[in-house]
C-alpha cells in the first residue's frame, strides 16, 4: 500500500512556544552578546542567535541590542523562538486552485506543474494542502486535508480530494481495491514497440536514497501502457496505474529502457528532445461517487507546455 494512504491524524502543530528567559551571570561579563547567548542557550547555533537578534526576537532588559555589544552580567534575556517551518506548514494560504469539479463530497483538481501536493522537507508552504485549507476551512478536520493520493511536483493533471472523513475513508478503500481509474500521458525516450505492462516491485533505491527503484523487496506495482503516437526519437504512451507507488510510472518506464523525456532523476541527461520537467500528465480520472455510487469521470487536456513540445517533434516516418 502506498504509505500516503496509511491511516493517520491530521493535527496542526502548535505555533511558537512561550518566550525563553534567562539572566546572564557575572562570569559572562566582557563577552560579545552573541557569544554570551550561545553559552546560555547551547541548543541554538550562534548564527541563529545572531539572526534572531537582528530580527528583534531577542530582547536584553526589554530592548533590542546588537550582537557585537559587550555584556556586563545581570542582563535579563528574553528569546522569542519562532516556530519551525514544519510547525506552520498546515496553514491556509491564498493559492489559486484549478478546480474541475466540486460537490459536498469531493474536489477534483487539475494540478499545474510546480505545485507540491503535501508539505515536506524543503516545501513547508505554498502547497496544494495549504490551498485546500484556504478554499475549504473545514478540511482542517480531515486527515491530510482530504488528500488521498498525490502527483509529483512537476507532474500535471487530475487528482481527487475528500471533503469529509467518511468520504476520505471510502476513497482510500477504492484506491486500495484498484477501483479508481487513473490514466496518464507520458512521453518516453525511444521507440516503444506497442502495448505492454510492467509488473515489478518498487522501493527505495539501495544506494541513492532520494530515488525509488525496482527492487526485489519493494512493494508490488503494476503499470499498463500502450502507444498513442510515435515520434522520431520518442513515443507518447498512455499509461494506466493499477497501484500508486511513489514515482511509479517514472521508475517502471526507466526500468524497461524508456525513461520519461525531461526526467532529471530517472531520465537521460542531455538527450533530445529537451523539456524542463518530466513529460507526464494525469489525463483521466474515473471512480464511483463515494456517496451516490454513480460512475463519474473527468478528463484533462495536455497543458500548454506539453502540447507545445509534441507539436515541435517530428513524427516517425512510416514505410
Amino acid at each position: 500500500m502506498d504509505p500516503f494512504l496509511r491511516s493517520g491524524d491530521y493535527t496542526p502543530i502548535a505555533s511558537a512556544a512561550a518566550p525563553r528567559q534567562a539572566t546572564l551571570t557575572d562570569e559572562l561579563a566582557g563577552l560579545r552578546l552573541d557569544q554570551a547567548l550561545a553559552r546560555v542557550f547551547p541548543e541554538f547555533s550562534r548564527s541563529r542567535l545572531q539572526q534572531w537578534l537582528a530580527a528583534g526576537l531577542i530582547l536584553v532588559d526589554g530592548a533590542r541590542r546588537e550582537a557585537r555589544e559587550k555584556v556586563i552580567g545581570g542582563e535579563r534575556i528574553e528569546v522569542m523562538v519562532p516556530p519551525l517551518a514544519e510547525e506552520t506548514a498546515f496553514a491556509p494560504e491564498d493559492i489559486p486552485l484549478p478546480i474541475v469539479f466540486e460537490d459536498e463530497a469531493v474536489i477534483v483538481i487539475d494540478k499545474p506543474a510546480g505545485l507540491v501536493v503535501h508539505p515536506g522537507s524543503g516545501n513547508w508552504s505554498g502547497t496544494l494542502l495549504n490551498a485546500l485549507l484556504q478554499h475549504a476551512p473545514q478540511l482542517a478536520g480531515v486527515p491530510r486535508a482530504g488528500i488521498v493520493h498525490r502527483l509529483d511536483k512537476d507532474t500535471t493533471g487530475l487528482l481527487v480530494v475528500a471533503k469529509t472523513l467518511e468520504v476520505q475513508t471510502a476513497l482510500v478503500r477504492m484506491l486500495q481495491g484498484r477501483k479508481v481509474t487513473r490514466i496518464y500521458l507520458a512521453l518516453a525516450h525511444g521507440r516503444v514497440a506497442g502495448m505492454g505492462r510492467v509488473e515489478a516491485p518498487i522501493g527505495r533505491h539501495p544506494v541513492q536514497r532520494v530515488k525509488m527503484a525496482v527492487v526485489s523487496q519493494g512493494k508490488p506495482a503494476l503499470t499498463e501502457y500502450s502507444v498513442e503516437r510515435r515520434y522520431a526519437q520518442c513515443s507518447l504512451l498512455r499509461c494506466r496505474l493499477h497501484t500508486g507507488r511513489t514515482h511509479q510510472i517514472r521508475v517502471h518506464l526507466a526500468s524497461i529502457g524508456h525513461p520519461l523525456v525531461g526526467d532529471s532523476v530517472y531520465g537521460r541527461r542531455n538527450a533530445p528532445p529537451e523539456f524542463h520537467r518530466q513529460a507526464l500528465h494525469a489525463t483521466h480520472l474515473a471512480l464511483e461517487h463515494p456517496l451516490s455510487g454513480v460512475p463519474q469521470a473527468w478528463n484533462s487536456p495536455l497543458p500548454p507546455d506539453f502540447a507545445t513540445l509534441l507539436a515541435q517533434l517530428e513524427p516517425e516516418e512510416t514505410a
